[in-house]
């Protein structure tokens, strides 16, 4: 039996509260989860489908009623197995499948609320017999350090060159009602043609020529999430953004996804979710995320190494990767020292090129600061709680009595990223009223 848990770490200093709580109300997690109903979701393999295929004459017998406005689950309601075949064959929207691939994956979700927060459990089997913690990892090869390993759909991982180093990744989206056909399409409404791993991907020198994602914008390197209201055109091309200060108003009205990832190395080493919104862009949170580089990308070493003292190590070896019982992630106030250049390092070391830190994690972007997560017997269980009013409404959806939210799930499994992940039909969650599905109230 492997069992891997998050080390438990108490909420960080300085942390404001949003709601004044009376002392007699539950502010912790069920202590007894088979008291709270469980739902069953199967997500399936997207492969390149996004809005502009769903909108297409490609998206057979059903593309007129998605531009009527119909919800997917009209039409697609429990084929999720048979979409999630037919894509990780390549049969369909995969011209490059990645082989063993899962067509789907069973997220068992629990949910619960009281006066102050709403509570997650999340369940879900991993394909590898190990977690997925090791990201972005830096080799020493006798000179200097280089990255190491990759995602699954990588050429050098494909060929057996280097090995599959990704993390493995939960991912909630909230729409309270403001975003125009998400309750109805769901993350299909943020995926896009030129996209990174989508067709159509548009040069460096393209995308720094818009105004919006260039440099006297966002210094975007690549397309990634947006919603189609923050676009001119009707397809929602990449490049036909909104002006500035329409997309700030669109901000201000709340007309925005919420974004939140659990990641088993960025942030499940300090019990922490990263913190975003989708609108023009997959954009973060104000504040400052659990994790950054660990690289300094003028001499490419690391900034920092593995403290000796404390975990046996200065670095881990390439043998080590996939190892849970090794040191996975470099915590900054934990295992952590400075970089020495002249510590004796051998070809073949190893260390990870992300640092995590809950002490520098700051502002609206750590409002995710109670999120515990265990590896047990190839599954992995998360339990989230989240505020139900972070006080950060310009970044974040409150969830308040009588109301129901639509929801999006997503979960990168097996050292993938972008595309390769599994996603769900939107759902639509009740705290307090009907919705697909209800969520518990907690005395």
């Amino acid at each position: 039996m492997k069992s891997i848990l998050a080390p438990a770490i108490g909420v960080a200093a300085g942390v404001v509260f949003a709601l004044s709580v009376p002392s007699n109300v539950r502010a912790e997690p069920p202590a007894d989860w088979s008291m709270i109903p469980t739902t069953m979701l199967t997500l399936f393999y997207p492969g390149q489908g996004g809005y502009d295929w769903l909108r297409s004459s490609e998206h057979k017998r059903a593309y007129a009623k998605v531009i009527a406005g119909d919800s997917c689950v009209s039409c697609h309601e429990g084929e999720e197995k048979e979409i999630g075949q037919l894509i990780v064959a390549g049969e369909r929207l995969e011209p490059n499948p990645i082989e063993g691939k899962n067509p789907t994956v069973d997220l068992k979700m629990q949910i619960a609320y009281d006066a102050e927060n709403a509570y997650f459990r999340f369940q879900w089997p991993t394909q590898m017999d190990r977690p997925g913690q090791m990201h972005d990892y830096m080799r020493f090869d006798g000179e200097k350090w280089e990255f190491y390993g990759g995602a699954r759909s990588e050429d050098a991982v494909r060929s057996g060159g280097e090995p599959p180093v990704y993390e493995d990744r939960l991912t909630l989206m909230i729409d309270d009602g403001s975003v125009p056909g998400f309750a109805a399409q769901g993350c299909w409404l943020t995926c896009h043609t030129g996209m990174r791993d989508m067709p159509g991907e548009p040069t460096k020198e393209q995308i720094a020529a818009n105004p919006i994602l260039g440099p006297d914008g966002l210094n975007a390197g690549d397309i990634r999430k947006y919603l189609p209201l923050s676009r001119t055109a009707e397809e929602a091309e990449w490049d036909a953004t909104k002006l500035a200060e329409q997309i700030a108003a669109l901000k201000a009205e709340g007309k925005f996804v919420d974004l939140m990832q659990w990641r088993a190395a960025r942030s499940a080493p300090v019990n922490m979710a990263d913190d975003g919104y989708v609108l023009e862009y997959r954009l973060f949170d104000e504040g400052k995320n659990p994790f950054s580089w660990n690289v300094d990308r003028k001499t490419m070493t690391p900034k920092f190494m593995l403290d000796a003292n404390k975990v046996g190590v200065k670095a881990i070896t390439v043998n080590d990767i996939g190892d849970p019982s090794k040191p996975y992630a470099v915590i900054r106030e934990e295992n952590a020292v400075p970089y020495d250049p002249d510590a004796g390092w051998q070809e073949g070391d190893v260390l990870p090129g992300r640092m995590v830190s809950r002490e520098d994690a700051a502002g609206s972007a750590a409002d995710n600061g109670q999120v515990t997560s265990e590896w047990k017997d190839g599954v992995w269980t998360v339990v989230w709680t989240r505020k139900r009013n972070t006080g950060h409404p310009e970044d974040d959806k409150i969830i308040e009595d009588g109301k129901a939210y639509n929801f999006g799930f997503a979960v990168h499994d097996d050292n993938v990223t972008t595309r390769f992940h599994y996603v769900g039909f939107p759902v639509s969650i009740g705290f307090g009223t009907e919705g697909a599905i209800q969520a518990t109230r907690l005395q």
